[in-house]
């Protein structure tokens, strides 16, 4: 496997354990039997969970446009030191970006978001070249 689908495979884990702990923290908070329900009403997490959650809606949002720099790389047999780095720099981004999201490290939140951020951007630009 390339270290681009590498990277890609761990950040889908990443995403699998922000899923957990999100999960566990929002049925602490709200009871088992609200988080079994339909959620017609939706609920709103405080704290941690709600941060947990925020956090992995914006993984969510990250994994898209790194999926598809990654795929558009490993398809066109772009792949070289450079996008490894890139798709290295992605990952640890978001590994650190959970707790500087649930324990509010201002700024480095943003600061570790856009190093993700550009390391995207950066394989969707080297595609093109």
């Amino acid at each position: 496997m390339t270290p681009e689908l590498t990277a890609l495979t761990l950040a889908a884990l990443l995403q699998v354990l922000q899923f957990a702990a999100y999960s566990i923290t929002a049925q602490l908070q709200v009871g088992t039997k609200k988080a079994l329900s339909p959620r017609d009403t939706p609920v709103q997490l405080t704290g941690k969970a709600g941060r947990l959650q925020r956090a992995m809606n914006n993984h969510f949002e990250g994994l898209i446009l790194f999926g598809i720099a990654v795929m558009v790389i490993t398809y066109s047999g772009q792949g070289d030191g450079s996008t490894a780095i890139a798709c290295a720099l992605y990952l640890a981004a978001r590994v650190l970006y959970v707790p500087a999201y649930v324990f509010g490290w201002v700024p480095w939140r943003s600061v570790i978001w856009a190093v993700g951020f550009c390391a995207t951007l950066y394989l969707l630009i080297a595609a093109l070249l």
